[in-house]
């Protein structure tokens, strides 16, 4: 089994994205209990287009680092990401 290592930088910025994920599927439970069933399967797209939309307006802040990160993913990656 091959172990990768990641620098403690990348690790930090890893959670970081695993609480907006969560922070993302909150927004969605949130809006599946208030409302339980959906007249189609459209209605339930812009449902969560527009909850999906609202949760991104509170995404402002900067990612600290990135630079240094996205050098240790591309060198890890090399060829897989863009200039």
């Amino acid at each position: 089994m091959i172990r990768i290592t990641f620098s403690s930088l990348f690790r930090n910025r890893n959670y970081d994205a695993t609480n907006a994920i969560e922070s993302l599927n909150s927004t969605y439970r949130k809006l599946n209990r208030q409302r339980s069933v959906f007249p189609s399967d459209t209605a339930l797209l812009k449902a969560l287009y527009l909850a999906t939309f609202e949760a991104t307006k509170k995404w402002t802040s900067t990612i600290r680092n990135w630079a240094q990160v996205y050098g240790e993913l591309s060198i890890m990656y090399e060829g897989r990401l863009p200039e």
